[in-house]
């Protein structure tokens, strides 16, 4: 049986720390879930990581649903959460619901969505209906192209009350966790500890009560940009790049493929149809 949201609230309660990966993939995503990661998180970032978007605007509901499918098909042990993508979920409470509803068939267990206080009420109205939602708040991707930019959040203290505010109420909008994008670690941490439900940093400090990182960061396997706050553990890039021109060489070099990469006949019938066709 795989993880539930309850099962990671008692993590925080528990005071253990939860492991979070951004996979978008069957294959990654059977290694991630594996490993005893404990949140799968499908991430609209999908579209600049797997389809070469400049940013997480362009992607669709169908994109996502199909992300999130593949996942789940992977995943054995973890919660699985998906990203609700831009405009899917802004322009009415009937959209939220209904997209909500459609990464849950395609194999979620709870969806995420961008926005603090503004987002409260449509949180309720997705949480009324029995589907979990993990807020996320701080940099917010999805419009931060429109506004202000990539940039830390929460540096002076009108932000940071702001941050602390809109996390208050996201948790009495209902949800069973927040994610924390690139805040100032000083106001993660109050708000780890202000609020019940457990928060998942991403590049906001060891004092959250989780952290979450893309897989293919975390591998060394995305090289068009390369976040501050994400730790590699390899440097699968060079290594699959190194393994391509071993192919390519021995492709051109004849060395491959070698007798065990073929199949052959039985020499008797091969003996027959050379004789049938006359060489």
């Amino acid at each position: 049986m795989h993880k539930s949201v309850y099962d990671i609230i008692k993590m925080k309660k528990d005071g253990k720390k939860i492991s979070a990966i951004t996979s978008y993939d069957y294959t990654l995503a059977s290694l991630c879930d594996k490993s005893g990661i404990d949140i799968l998180l499908v991430g609209d970032s999908a579209g600049m990581v797997m389809l070469g978007y400049e940013n997480t605007i362009p992607v669709t509901m169908d994109q996502m649903c199909m992300f999130t499918e593949a996942v789940s098909r992977a995943r054995k042990n973890s919660l699985l959460v998906a990203d609700l993508p831009f405009m899917s979920y802004q322009a009415s409470i009937e959209d939220a619901i209904k997209n909500s509803g459609r990464l849950i068939q395609a194999g979620a267990d709870a969806v995420k969505l961008e926005g603090g206080i503004s987002m409260s009420e449509t949180i309720s109205a997705i949480v009324d209906v029995g589907i979990p939602v993990m807020g996320h708040i701080g940099l917010q991707p999805q419009t931060t192209m429109l506004s202000e930019g990539y940039k830390v959040q929460g540096r002076t203290k009108d932000t940071a009350i702001k941050l602390i505010e809109d996390a208050k109420e996201l948790e009495e909008a209902g949800v069973f966790s927040i994610a924390l994008e690139m805040i100032s670690h000083e106001v993660a941490q109050i708000i780890s500890e202000t609020i019940s439900v457990p928060t998942i940093g991403i590049g906001s400090g060891v004092g959250c009560n989780g952290q979450v990182l893309v897989v293919q960061d975390l591998l060394g396997m995305f090289e068009k940009i390369k976040p501050r706050f994400a730790k590699r553990y390899l440097n699968l890039s060079e290594d699959i790049v190194k393994a391509l021109e071993n192919y390519k060489n021995d492709v051109e070099s004849g060395t491959f493929p070698a007798q065990e990469n073929w199949f052959s006949m039985d020499d008797n019938e091969f003996k027959k149809l050379r004789e049938q066709i006359g060489s």
